[in-house]
């Protein structure tokens, strides 16, 4: 102890001194705060969500465009956004850890202001090697709000409130590239061109970083804790006092094995998270590839400007608006139903919604698919496909993802790391083939190949619905967590 002092005696009632939370209703608790600050906390990360997906298709109309003057193919500047989405993959590795170590208010910022930072330097970019590159870690720290705010949101709200939160920040992470594709055409086809569509998502960026700053406070259970028991501290002068979580000490191995090895595990050996990541893949890749297929198709058959080509996939978004009213109204139901008695708390029951839009899904692609070929068909048919598309893609993805994580709920965070990895590694590559199929198969027989592939996928969801609670019980990670629901 210095001074030749001995170390002092070990304190035997050590619980003693371990600060907790009063309830739900403690002050200091997150989900006892009032529900307007908690609707404007839940806002503002929504916000950087939608900010961070929007950045990620934003530059696809401008490829073409920034290819020319950088004196590249089309097929180099189309990298520029698979590299973005890429960056997704890698963004576990980072903030799952961070938000053990340091809650979620450090991550969340420092990865929006990282995003911004290289958003912005991919706007004054000379060449295109430094577009791609700023892109790709552009994506890295965009991934950020993907990795924490699902968390945040776990964090604010019970179980009643935090389906419908959940809900609408699923909404962000696909109305976000949807809505792009439309602005970014505008822009190119106005005497911005092509730099804008970089320079409008970083200054989003960096006012997300501002709202952060200003009216974000820290969420995460073990952070606010060592926050409350330093307060405590200061009052009673006893320094034996502490959070249970500032006694956490960085294990990079456990880390490496949880984000890392653990996942990558979980894909080869874990059926029901190995297809399920699979399904849920294919329906976020075909957002990209939706992104870069209608302006084409719409200005391909009915000779629309970018900007305009894009505003069918309005009723994209306007079909996730009725998902989430969809899934809402059907997770309320189920609360009915389980508070009743008369159900059943399996997590198989998510994977109702997910039939339905399985269903959907494959009608809205052959619709569009064989009335957008040819300008005899009135161009609102197409557009009006695109309401099934959106509702069968959202009811498809969210409960999927659910699932997964009530499935798994033990290894939550390796699972939620492995879906993220596979999804966001093969949802890069959609934005470099979607056109160059549409334009070589046929807008008719390119459409038609999805649509089969998106039926070829219904027995996933109706086989885990029936069979799911069997896989579990064979699994060997969740015997071994000793936590088979």
């Amino acid at each position: 102890m210095g001074n030749d002092r001995p170390f002092p005696k070990t304190i035997e009632d050590r619980e003693s001194y371990v600060v907790m939370f009063d309830g739900p209703n403690d002050p200091w608790h997150p989900m006892g705060w009032s529900f307007s600050k908690k609707c404007c906390v839940a806002t503002i990360v929504c916000y950087c969500t939608l900010v961070a997906t929007f950045d990620s298709a934003v530059f696809s109309p401008a490829a073409a465009q920034a290819s020319q003057d950088l004196s590249v193919g089309k097929e180099v500047g189309a990298l520029a956004t698979s590299l973005y989405v890429l960056g997704f993959a890698f963004g576990p590795l980072i903030w799952g850890p961070g938000c053990e170590l340091m809650g979620r208010r450090m991550p969340l910022i420092v990865g929006s202001f990282g995003c911004a930072v290289f958003t912005l330097a991919s706007a004054v970019a000379k060449d295109i090697q430094t577009v791609i590159i700023c892109r790709f870690f552009a994506g890295v720290f965009g991934s950020s709000p993907l990795c924490v705010v699902p968390g945040i949101l776990a964090d604010l709200f019970d179980d009643y409130q935090r389906g419908p939160s959940i809900a609408i920040y699923a909404l962000t992470v696909f109305a976000g590239p949807l809505a792009a594709s439309s602005i970014g055409g505008f822009i190119v086809d106005s005497y911005l061109r092509w730099r804008w569509t970089l320079y409008l998502p970083a200054i989003m960026g960096f006012f997300a970083v501002f709202l952060l700053l200003l009216f974000l406070e820290e969420t995460h259970a073990g952070t606010v804790l060592i926050a409350k028991a330093a307060h405590i501290r200061q009052e009673t002068g006893n320094w034996s006092i502490h959070a249970e979580h500032a006694r956490v000490e960085v294990d990079t191995h456990a880390l490496l094995r949880k984000y890392l090895l653990r996942p990558l595990r979980m894909l080869v050996t874990e059926p029901i998270v190995l297809l399920i990541s699979i399904y849920m893949s294919f329906i976020y890749g075909l957002t990209y590839c939706l992104v870069g297929a209608y302006p084409y198709v719409f200005q391909h058959t009915y000779g629309m400007n970018k900007g305009t080509a894009a505003l069918p996939l309005i009723a994209v978004i306007l079909g996730l608006c009725l998902a989430v009213c969809f899934i809402i109204w059907q997770q309320l139901q189920s609360q009915k139903t389980s508070q009743s008695g008369k159900g059943t708390s399996e997590p198989e029951v998510r994977l109702l919604p997910v039939i339905v839009g399985a269903i959907v899904f494959p009608i809205g692609l052959f619709w569009f698919s064989w009335t957008a070929f040819t300008p005899s068909v009135h161009w609102m048919l197409p557009t009006a496909s695109g309401v099934l598309t959106g509702f069968g893609l959202l009811c498809i993805f969210m409960p999927c993802f659910n699932y997964l994580i009530e499935a798994y709920l033990p290894l939550a965070a390796s699972t939620v790391a492995a879906n993220v990895m596979l999804r966001s590694g093969i949802a890069g590559g959609f934005p470099l083939f979607s056109v160059h199929m549409f334009a070589n198969l046929g807008i008719q027989w390119a459409g038609t190949l999805l649509g089969c592939l998106a039926v070829a996928m219904i027995p996933i969801a109706l086989g885990f619905r029936a069979y799911g609670a069997k896989f579990r019980r064979r699994s060997k990670l969740l015997s071994g967590s000793k936590a088979i629901v």
